[in-house]
């Protein structure tokens, strides 16, 4: 069976387990009083999402564990991604248990946090190094030509999945964004592993299709949001998946709107901190950080801004497959 065959058949299998898991967990996390706290101070018409049942990302994370299991056979590959995005997937379950159930608002104290960051990002960056796939990746627009990083490559993988995790996890703030963008992302992935001719492409099907059915629940009104537990394992899933495929650098194209998101944070605390010690009292670049909220501070509804993320990624990939158009020659 062809890698394209068995990616749409993950695509199907991870999308029903999807669609039977959601009605189940959904329920379940009402009755356990796993809701959102939303903030006073983000835009108004988020105050009615306020107890909205969270953590809803164990659910596509199951369909992606359980349909990946099918397709795991000599695939070694396969399995760094799975274990990678359940990994991050069970910091961010931790993150979300201490918010919610502990009732300590800021989850994990971030010492905390990153270092379990560290130790799974560590274990997968001993796996590519042990595995043959090296420290050479793919360079953009350059017809297959590679950079060999070298000394510098462990670092940069650090840097990479570390900024990616937690820039998936900064746009998971409006209903249905992380997850639709990252479906785009993930479908990319799975089109340029089939040509290719990786074993992976069957693993980013099994994502594509958790989200899909997880979309239909988390869309716009909400029934159920992903929590970190969602949306770590989310950037868990694109580093790893970016990395094995040599194609690190993609993310930026691809997944700019993960980077904007963190970028728009960085930039708004350090004017607020600038300003704040040239003038004594802090300026804001946005009205609000991430970009997303600031568009809705400027008067755009939700699902509009949802929809300007989702065209525009779908743009971002489409400019990512004439970056490695060698690929399909």
């Amino acid at each position: 069976m062809g890698s394209l065959e068995q990616a749409v058949y993950a695509i199907i299998i991870s999308f029903v387990i999807g669609v039977i898991l959601c009605p189940i967990v959904i329920p379940m996390l009402r009755k356990l009083k796993f809701g959102q706290n939303v903030r006073d101070d983000g835009p108004q018409t988020h105050l009615a999402k306020q107890g909205t049942p969270t953590m809803g990302g164990v659910a596509f994370l199951a369909a992606f564990v359980i349909t990946s299991l099918f397709f795991l056979k000599g695939n070694r590959d396969g399995a760094a991604i799975m274990l990678m995005t359940l990994c991050y997937g069970l910091i961010g379950f931790l993150d979300d248990y201490i918010k919610v159930v502990k009732k300590r608002s800021l989850g994990l104290r971030a010492y905390q946090k990153l270092l379990l960051q560290l130790i799974v990002t560590g274990l997968f960056c001993s796996y590519i190094m042990k595995s043959g796939i090296g420290t050479a990746i793919y360079i953009p627009f350059t017809d297959g030509k590679m950079i060999d990083l070298q000394l510098i490559f462990m670092p940069f993988l650090f840097v990479a999945v570390l900024g990616t995790v937690n820039g998936v996890n900064l746009t998971d703030g409006l209903d249905g964004l992380a997850g639709g963008v990252t479906l785009l992302v993930a479908a990319f992935f799975m089109i340029v592993a089939w040509a290719a001719g990786s074993t992976i492409a069957p693993i980013c099907g099994a994502i594509v299709g958790g989200l899909m059915a997880f979309l239909i629940f988390n869309s716009y009104p909400a029934k159920v949001f992903m929590g970190d537990t969602g949306s770590l394992a989310l950037g868990g899933f694109v580093a790893s998946a970016a990395f094995i495929l040599k194609m690190p650098i993609f993310i930026v194209i691809v997944g700019f709107i993960y980077l904007w998101e963190s970028i728009s944070v960085m930039l708004q605390v350090g004017w607020f901190k600038l300003t704040k010690r040239k003038y004594g009292e802090g300026r804001r670049l946005f009205k609000m950080a991430p970009f997303h909220h600031h568009l809705e501070k400027c008067g755009w509804k939700e699902t509009k801004v949802v929809t300007l993320f989702y065209v525009a990624t779908a743009l971002l990939c489409l400019i990512g497959f004439l970056g490695c158009k060698y690929m399909f020659l």
